[in-house]
């Protein structure tokens, strides 16, 4: 999958198939339409081109909205789109400017001019340009004048991705992983960097890795201790990762740490992905230390066990 983050510098694609959203999580449902736009590619004998942006367009249109929550960031997009064997992914950059683009030139200037594409793909409801006055049917209007055609997004269809996205954060807002994987049809996962703790699990002998998040817009499961995967130095390992404020310690903010079993080594400033496979119970504070340590055993003894079975 080629990669393009500069729409001035676009090839000439070769009878685009295009299809334009956000892919959020790039779950089941925007899997059935990637398939789509992959089938209708193969059947023209064109390329499959995938248009999404960069911020998110919440986070430019509105950007005082505290409650926007993503289920991957970009990089984690990229990567998961590129197992599906898209042919462009297209990032498009985000800005107050784009927003104000009148629905006609978003049409032509945009997507006629940057990708001339030989079919769309897209949902009933889509909307674009200044004000979203842009719609299937002024696509429709268009099409004929630019050469292409419209290939609409079932309502059904459309309404599932939409539930799917909305139950998928409800499912990781209360802790459900399994759920969210089911959903999604790969793992929920997380990317960030490990940096320095106080150490406490070290001297406690169960050594941890505390991530730090950049992205705000992250969506960060509930809190509790879960079954985890960590892809770190070129390999995965298994783990257990405790995410909350450790009330054991009178911690004072919010923490995400990981203890790889079977991991010695520096992992400081590292980046590291992790990905969750099941919930294992909530967070809680112990009367001491050492009741602590007895809980950790037994979630490490926990997790093994799932993991075998995974």
């Amino acid at each position: 999958m080629q990669v393009h983050r500069n729409i001035d510098m676009l090839p000439r694609f070769k009878n685009a198939v295009i299809t334009i959203g956000t892919f959020d999580g790039v779950h089941k449902g925007h899997q059935q339409l990637i398939g789509r736009i992959l089938q209708l590619s193969k059947e023209i004998n064109g390329e499959s081109v995938l248009i999404t942006f960069d911020p998110h367009p919440r986070a430019v249109i509105n950007p005082n909205d505290q409650s926007l929550r993503l289920l991957s960031t970009t990089e984690e997009k990229i990567k998961l789109l590129d197992s599906f064997h898209v042919d462009h992914l297209v990032i498009v950059p985000f800005t107050k400017e784009f927003s104000m683009l009148p629905a006609r030139d978003y049409v032509e200037k945009f997507l006629a001019e940057k990708f001339h594409p030989a079919i769309i793909v897209i949902g009933y409801n889509h909307h674009f340009g200044h004000h979203r006055d842009g719609n299937i049917e002024l696509l429709r209007n268009l099409s004929a004048q630019f050469y292409f055609r419209i290939e609409e997004i079932p309502k059904q269809m459309v309404d599932e991705i939409e539930v799917s996205s909305t139950r998928i954060r409800i499912a990781l807002q209360e802790g459900d992983v399994s759920t969210a994987s089911h959903l999604l049809g790969h793992k929920y996962s997380l990317t960030g960097k490990v940096v320095k703790g106080n150490q406490l699990g070290r001297k406690l002998g169960f050594p941890t890795a505390n991530i730090s998040v950049e992205d705000r817009f992250k969506l960060i499961p509930a809190d509790g201790v879960y079954v985890v995967k960590v892809f770190v130095k070129d390999d995965w390992k298994n783990g257990v990762m405790n995410i909350g404020y450790r009330p054991t310690v009178n911690g004072t903010h919010r923490t995400i740490e990981v203890y790889i079993f079977d991991f010695t080594g520096d992992l400081y400033d590292q980046e590291i992905n992790v990905e969750f496979v099941e919930f294992i119970r909530e967070e809680r504070k112990f009367e001491t230390l050492d009741l602590m340590v007895e809980e950790i055993r037994r979630d490490e003894q926990t997790a093994r066990r799932i993991l075998q079975m995974n």
